[in-house]
C-alpha cells in the first residue's frame, strides 16, 4: 500500500488516513469482543472476568505511573522558560496553532537524538527532547520534531495506544493460563482439558493477530503526527524530513559509541524514530553515496526503492519505513 501517496495529498486523502485508523481500531476491538464473548459463553465467566479485570487494572496502573518510570529511565529533567526560552517559544507557537494547551517541556539527558510525548492524568502531558537531539539538529529541525510530538498529544495517541495494547495482553494471559490448566487437568477432565488447550492456542494466535494490527495502527499514527508537523510548522515537511534523516545518522553513531545507552530503547514506541532501525536506515543512506547537504541527502534518499524485505520488516515495526515517511512528507512540501 502506497501510504505516502494515498493519504497525504489533500484533505480527501487525509480523510482516508483517518478512516484507515478507525477501521484498524474497529477491527482490533471487534475481534477482541467476539472472541471474549465466545470464551465467556464456554467457560466460567466469573474466573475469566476476574482475570480480565486484573489485566486491565494492571495496565491502567502502569499507564498512570509510566511517566514517573520514564523520568527515571531516561534521566528526565524539567526545564523552565528562562532556561530554554527558544524551545518554549516553539512549543507555545505550535500549540496555539494546534488549538491545544501547551504541554510541559522536559529534557532527557541521553546522547541518542530523539524526542517523545507522554503523560497521564497524574502528571499531565509532557514533551521530552533528548540532549542528543539538541546537539545534533538545527533549531528549525527541532521545531518540526516538536510539531510531530504535539501531533501525538493532539491526537491522543498515548491513550489510544495504551488502550490498544491492553487487548493483546488480555489474550496472551488467557491463552497461557488455559494451556497450563489443560496440562494439569485430571484424567476425568481430559475432554475439558482439550477444550482449554484449543481455546488457549487460539488465544495466543489472536494475540499475534492483534499485535500486528496494533503495530499497523502505530505506524498510521506516526504518519498522522508527521502530517501535523508539516501543516502547523512553516515549511514543516522539509524541516522534518531533514531532521528524520539526521536523527537516523546520529542514532547509529551513538549506538556504536554508547551501547549501554542504546539499550535504553525499550520504550522505542514513544520515539519519533525507531532506534532499532537506525542501522538499516543508515546503510540505505550510505548506499545512496551522497553527503553534500541535508536537503540533497533527503532528495537522493527519496529515489530509493523500498525492497520487499524492507516492507516485510516494517510489519514488525512500530514506525513506518523511513523512505515511506520521507515520500509522504514530500507530498505536503
Amino acid at each position: 500500500m502506497r501510504l505516502h501517496s494515498c493519504f497525504f495529498g489533500d484533505s480527501m486523502n487525509a480523510a482516508k488516513l483517518h478512516i484507515s485508523m478507525i477501521g484498524t481500531l474497529a477491527a482490533i476491538i471487534g475481534l477482541s469482543t467476539l472472541f471474549l464473548t465466545i470464551i465467556l459463553s464456554l467457560f466460567d465467566a466469573l474466573s475469566l472476568t476476574t482475570l480480565l479485570l486484573a489485566i486491565v487494572s494492571l495496565n491502567v496502573i502502569q499507564w498512570l505511573i509510566a511517566p514517573y518510570l520514564i523520568d527515571m529511565m531516561y534521566r528526565v529533567r524539567k526545564v523552565s522558560r528562562t532556561e530554554e526560552p527558544e524551545l518554549y517559544n516553539m512549543i507555545d507557537r505550535i500549540s496555539q496553532k494546534s488549538r491545544m494547551k501547551t504541554p510541559e517541556l522536559v529534557i532527557a539527558r541521553i546522547p541518542i537524538p530523539n524526542a517523545f510525548a507522554y503523560g497521564s492524568p497524574l502528571t499531565g502531558n509532557r514533551i521530552a527532547v533528548t540532549s542528543g537531539l539538541l546537539n545534533t539538529l538545527d533549531a528549525e529541525e527541532v521545531e518540526a520534531v516538536i510539531g510531530h510530538e504535539l501531533g501525538h498529544l493532539k491526537n491522543r495517541d498515548v491513550q489510544v495506544m495504551m488502550f490498544v495494547s491492553i487487548l493483546p495482553a488480555i489474550f496472551y494471559y488467557i491463552g497461557y493460563s488455559m494451556m497450563w490448566s489443560s496440562m494439569y487437568s485430571r484424567r476425568n477432565e481430559r475432554e475439558q482439558g482439550s477444550a482449554l488447550a484449543i481455546i488457549g492456542f487460539l488465544s495466543i494466535m489472536l494475540y499475534w493477530v492483534l499485535t500486528f494490527f496494533s503495530l499497523y495502527l502505530s505506524r498510521l499514527r506516526e504518519y498522522y503526527a508527521d502530517r501535523h508537523s508539516a501543516t502547523t510548522v512553516d515549511d514543516g515537511a522539509r524541516k522534518l524530513s531533514e531532521g528524520l534523516v539526521k536523527i537516523t545518522e546520529w542514532t547509529e553513531r551513538t549506538r556504536r559509541q554508547y551501547p549501554a545507552t542504546y539499550n535504553m530503547s525499550s520504550l522505542k514506541t514513544l520515539f519519533i524514530s525507531d532506534p532499532d532501525n537506525a542501522g538499516r536506515d543508515l546503510r540505505e543512506v550510505y548506499h545512496t553515496k551522497i553527503w553534500r547537504s541535508d536537503q540533497d541527502l533527503v532528495t537522493k534518499y527519496l529515489n530509493r526503492k523500498v525492497t520487499a524485505a524492507e516492507q516485510f520488516a516494517e510489519l514488525f515495526s512500530t514506525h513506518p519505513n523511513l523512505v515511506k515517511r520521507l515520500r509522504a512528507l514530500q507530498e505536503l512540501q
